[in-house]
């Protein structure tokens, strides 16, 4: 009986050292970015059946079985994957999960998934895990700028030397003709467009009153070749464009022609002066690579150019585990894919149930330092009281050896 009473006391022992590890762990994880804290389970071990008991007769109640206990053992020690909060780092590279589901990586021979966000590009230009160097992993764009995510997941690689330009393809002409121009007179304005290469080309558009209602538009063939007529009201307002052919700009030094159409329906003729002007044009001048932006919520990737032009460049992947406390943890906040895990349900964030992705956030560690605390004090008292156990069953087996004297 005092030897069962010291192993089970043992067995005591050794689960309260391991609950104070797990203790000691979460709480020296309390600041590490996406930490999940870890719950024990104990469980009671088998016990000895002494006596079985009886059923009751029809003359004598039954009686219960008569087992002791020997000691107790781990039930389970599982993460606990409860949300983290969300802390504001200003940086547009550090990424969190709101929801369900984990960013994922890639070491060289398998995915590694984890919630821990924080990216940059290393000198090859992949997008990164700034701390372990781990590629993340998604969708990388075609030459067209579209995405397939029904495609394998791999590694996101940027050039951030791009330099990029984009063309006129339309412009806006407003503002007022002189109603006052005499039948055959010509108005002229300037435009500046930008050809495929970036470069500012000045193009003249010339206006003839052609009748009292009447204006015929044309590109001054000097400049290229392009034109149409427009009609308006006796109150001075457009009335319609009667013909309109494309406008074609040709250029030189390896660029494509400039192909593009005029919009002139907010002109007016009114009895003032003339300020036909260009108040807008979609082309834009060669511009290098400002900064690298990732939409909240899909995880989408852009590149931001100097003159203002956005270029998506791939999105982000995004797993989720139907039972993710059977994942294994691999360190540096991550986790392999586990026996009772699942298999990942890869796909786009904030659909099929994965949480969304939510730029400039870290998520923090999710570690209750009360509640660690507490646990500590319970760990403490458990092996205290198992080593109470162990030295009052020394005391016993010391009176019996003393029996004779």
């Amino acid at each position: 009986l005092m030897l069962r009473s010291m192993f089970t006391a043992i067995s005591s022992l050794n689960l309260h050292q391991e609950y104070l590890d797990v203790v000691a762990s979460n709480l020296a994880n309390a600041n590490t970015v996406g930490y999940k804290a870890s719950r024990v389970l104990f469980q009671d071990q088998f016990a000895q059946l002494l006596s079985p008991g009886s059923a009751p007769t029809t003359a004598r109640g039954g009686v219960n079985p008569t087992q002791v206990g020997l000691g107790v053992q781990m039930g389970y020690i599982t993460p606990n994957f409860t949300q983290g909060m969300m802390q504001n780092t200003g940086r547009n590279l550090d990424l969190a999960i709101q929801g369900d589901g984990f960013f994922i990586y890639n070491n060289g021979t398998e995915r590694l998934y984890s919630r821990e966000g924080s990216l940059s590009f290393d000198s090859s230009g992949y997008l990164v895990n700034t701390a372990s160097g781990l590629r993340i992993q998604g969708w990388m764009a075609d030459t067209s700028g579209a995405i397939d995510t029904n495609l394998p997941v791999g590694d996101i690689s940027v050039a951030t030397d791009h330099t990029i330009a984009r063309a006129t393809q339309s412009a806006v002409i407003d503002g007022n003709l002189n109603s006052d121009t005499a039948v055959g007179g010509t108005i002229s304005t300037t435009m500046g467009v930008y050809d495929s290469l970036g470069d500012l080309h000045t193009v003249t558009v010339n206006f003839t009153r052609t009748s009292a209602t009447d204006w015929s538009w044309q590109i001054d063939p000097a400049d290229g070749a392009g034109g149409g007529t427009m009609t308006f009201g006796a109150d001075g307002q457009m009335t319609g464009m009667t013909t309109a052919t494309a406008i074609n700009i040709p250029v030189t030094g390896g660029a494509s022609n400039i192909n593009m159409t005029l919009d002139l329906n907010d002109l007016t003729m009114l009895s003032t002066e003339t300020s036909a002007a260009i108040s807008s044009q979609d082309g834009l001048p060669p511009g290098t690579v400002s900064d690298i932006y990732v939409t909240p919520g899909d995880g989408s990737i852009y590149l931001i150019y100097t003159n203002g032009m956005r270029e998506t460049v791939g999105q982000l992947a995004m797993a989720r585990f139907s039972n993710p406390e059977g994942l294994i943890r691999s360190g540096s906040s991550s986790y392999e894919q586990g026996l009772n895990s699942g298999e990942p349900e890869i796909g786009v964030a904030n659909t099929g149930g994965r949480g969304a992705i939510a730029s400039s956030y870290l998520e923090a560690s999710n570690v209750d330092m009360a509640q660690e605390f507490t646990n500590m004090i319970l760990a403490q008292r458990g092996f205290q009281a198992s080593s109470r156990v162990i030295t009052t069953s020394d005391e016993i087996l010391q009176e019996l050896v003393n029996l004779k004297r």
